[in-house]
């Protein structure tokens, strides 16, 4: 059993933090809004820190789900941050979509940092199937593991500091153009008068199946947006992404297009809906 201090009990994080009370670790939970924390707390048995440093105090672990860098900053170099806090060994994991930049900045700034953002959305996290993947030293990594287990299907050490947050890139480059080829194909298939359940049927076993097309395809068709993965957060992934790719002087006009594409939906109010409200700005 280990004692691990948990910032940022959201939509992903309340749920990994129940995943370790149920594995048998002692966590205390911290977020921004108490209400959050001690709603999550009385649900679960968890405890409650006033703020990160109180929470990290004594903790074997520290993990943290926030915002955006300049959330992590906070909780981690803050005035009450945790790392002022934290004991030399004690591992600090972090499990945000941010910039590579600061992933580095903060195993710069402690022995045992992992950078790890995940895949696999709020349904991922309440089924303890999140697919994670790490950068950091293998000290770092081989002392996150074994908590990551909690609520992790697939832990991946692909590299050092940063490699984590690039590796999530990656991951929302791909799912942008899936998206986006989900949604043009399902309106095709709309124009054509076709059965869009034997469509499904029909291709999702081919060379065209994907994730996307076989969980959000249905969804689509019965204009079905509210859960998942919000399009803000697409969009900060999607900002992180081309910052980094100036970079690195990688091209990608394909993400920097449906990036313009989520925007629209944006200002159209939809912000909040899935990422497959994509969909939305092709007329029928």
């Amino acid at each position: 059993m280990a004692r691990i201090a948990y910032l940022g009990l959201g939509v992903m994080g309340a749920p990994m933090a129940r995943h370790l009370i149920a594995a048998g670790h002692d966590v205390i939970g911290y977020n921004r809004t108490r209400a959050k924390a001690e709603a999550w707390a009385s649900q679960h048995g968890g405890h409650i820190a006033d703020s990160p440093a109180h929470a990290a105090q004594g903790a074997d672990a520290v993990i943290a789900c926030v915002g955006n860098d300049d959330d992590l900053r906070e909780v981690t170099l803050g005035e009450k941050g945790c790392f002022a806090a934290m004991g030399a060994r004690a591992v600090f994991i972090d499990h945000t979509t941010v910039s590579a930049a600061i992933a580095r900045e903060l195993a710069d700034a402690r022995a045992l940092v992992v950078d790890a953002p995940v895949s696999g959305g709020q349904a991922g996290a309440e089924k303890g199937a999140l697919s994670v993947m790490c950068g950091g030293s293998d000290e770092a990594v081989a002392a996150a593991r074994p908590l990551m287990n909690a609520y992790a299907a697939r832990i991946v050490h692909v590299g050092a500091a940063g490699a984590g947050q690039t590796t999530k890139m990656v991951n929302q480059i791909c799912i942008a153009g899936v998206l986006q080829g989900v949604a043009e194909a399902l309106r095709f298939a709309q124009a054509s008068d076709l059965d869009l359940d034997k469509v499904l049927e029909a291709i999702s076993g081919g060379a065209a199946q994907s994730w996307q097309m076989v969980n959000r395809w249905p969804t689509m068709a019965r204009d079905e947006f509210d859960f998942g993965f919000a399009i803000d957060w697409m969009r900060k992934d999607l900002g992180l992404t081309l910052e980094e790719a100036k970079r690195n002087g990688a091209t990608l006009p394909m993400t920097a297009l449906v990036d313009q594409f989520y925007a629209e939906v944006q200002k159209a109010g939809g912000g909040r809906l899935d990422t497959s409200a994509l969909v939305t700005r092709l007329p029928r």
